[in-house]
């Protein structure tokens, strides 16, 4: 073989190996997480969450457990609810749209109440408590992300309840229900009507255990996953308690 042959044969097998290659890149991979959800949609209407918005709402706390909730959009229907409808300017900077005023919000199944700097604003504001107070009784689960704990807690509906809260806001927080039942180390805590979490990120983890309780672990963990999200599925895991000097 002259030297000429072997280089347009060597150069024909790179060519070869190249296009190879690309035909590999360009193939669609295997899909890991299924499409589908592991779970049937139950049958009839399906069940309604408002998250509350107030001015000054931390961003993650109202947008991390939606999220969770609108993977699931086939058996959740979402709303935001706020003293008025319209735009409302989140602690953070950026505003979220309230689709309904309290006086016109919708029946619902679940009612979620986030914190943020607003909080301590609210907890003075009697018309706010008042609306927070007629929802949360009217409305079968109700949970809180962070220092919402607190703003619940302030209408009494807390009383005798185990509950926990953002572990750097505890002694804000804890102030506002003498008689809540608080639980200092839990990254959540679930006292049936009542679900709690602690700060901020630690609410998608109790958006993704109040979606296990509804539709089952499978169903949880297929939303975490289609998140790519690493749920921290034990409540009992807080660090952040001991980094407060709470545990």
């Amino acid at each position: 073989m002259t030297d000429r042959t072997e280089s347009e044969t060597s150069r024909r097998a790179l060519l070869l190996g190249a296009g190879a290659a690309s035909l590999a890149l360009a193939a669609p991979a295997t899909a890991q997480v299924p499409t589908s959800p592991p779970v049937l949609p139950e049958p009839g209407a399906k069940r309604g969450l408002g998250m509350v918005l107030f001015e000054g709402f931390e961003l993650l706390d109202v947008f991390g457990p939606l999220e969770m909730f609108g993977m699931i959009k086939d058996r959740v229907e979402i709303v935001t609810i706020a003293e008025k409808a319209g735009p409302v300017k989140s602690g953070a900077g950026p505003a979220a749209m309230a689709d309904h005023g309290f006086a016109d919000a919708p029946r619902l199944d679940i009612v979620m109440i986030p914190g943020g700097i607003g909080t301590r604003r609210e907890v003075d504001n009697p018309a706010f408590m008042q609306a927070i107070r007629i929802l949360a009784e009217a409305t079968p689960q109700v949970a809180t992300i962070c220092t919402g704990a607190g703003v619940l807690a302030k209408t009494g509906l807390l009383d005798g309840h185990k509950a926990t809260t953002n572990k750097m806001a505890w002694k804000w927080a804890t102030a506002q229900g003498a008689k809540v039942l608080w639980v200092p180390k839990a990254r959540w805590v679930d006292d049936g009507k009542f679900i709690s979490s602690s700060g901020v990120s630690a609410g998608t983890d109790m958006a993704l255990a109040l979606i296990s309780r509804l539709y089952g672990k499978a169903m949880a963990q297929w939303v975490a996953d289609r998140a790519e999200y690493r749920w921290h599925d034990d409540p009992a895991d807080d660090p952040f308690a001991a980094k407060n000097g709470l545990g």
